[in-house]
């Protein structure tokens, strides 16, 4: 009894050991193309909708990882300061959506071959602040929400590449005015769908 458990424990301590080698911490940035959701507007006294899909701009992120590393998978979360954009036309002229947001993605990947590996995970996003242009807008309805990271990338010594996507779960709108209050009036989905692309260095 006494030589199994002595075992047992022993297989613990050499499986920690083999999942703490390649463990660590880090810091990395980035560029992002983002596209949010659909601007549904009203304009003048005839209260029809206009929608307008938008356009996608760049924005960028930094922010610190860790990462507990196993024989072919690992478990990586992430705490990272992100700031998207992208362009509505609203009553003729264009107007920038800028969203700041703290994202917390928990990723599991799986090592393929070499440096090479392909993950995917839920992100949990606390909206900061969001602008529209030289718009009134109010808060987010939701300040926290969920959405899905997918993506593949490659480490090289301490310096690692990722690009991946992202994708919110669920709607998540918010109400703007115009200067005039019966002059302009509409919703915007701040709902990301964003292509991410990553530098991360293990310190």
């Amino acid at each position: 009894m006494k030589k199994a458990l002595l075992v047992a424990v022993m297989a613990l301590l050499g499986s920690a050991a083999i999942a703490q080698s390649g463990s660590g911490f880090g810091i990395k940035a980035g560029l992002s193309y983002n596209k949010n959701g659909d601007l549904i507007s009203s304009v003048g006294d005839s209260g029809q909708d206009i929608v307008d899909g938008g356009e996608g701009k760049t924005g960028y992120h930094v922010g610190f990882w860790g990462k507990l590393d196993f024989p072919k998978i690992y478990l990586r979360p992430e705490l990272v300061y992100s700031k998207t954009k992208s362009s509505y036309e609203v009553d003729g002229d264009s107007q920038d959506y800028d969203i700041s947001k703290l994202d917390l993605p928990v990723l599991l990947g799986y090592k393929i071959i070499g440096p090479l590996h392909i993950f995917a995970g839920p992100a949990f996003q606390y909206t900061l602040k969001n602008d529209l242009g030289d718009l009134e807008v109010e808060d987010v309805q939701n300040d926290f929400t969920v959405g899905l990271n997918t993506g593949v990338g490659v480490n090289l010594g301490k310096v690692g590449l990722d690009v991946r996507y992202e994708r919110g779960f669920s709607k998540n709108e918010a109400e703007f005015i115009g200067d005039n209050i019966t002059d302009i009036s509409g919703r915007v989905d701040s709902r990301p769908s964003q292509v991410i692309f990553a530098l991360s260095l293990k310190l």
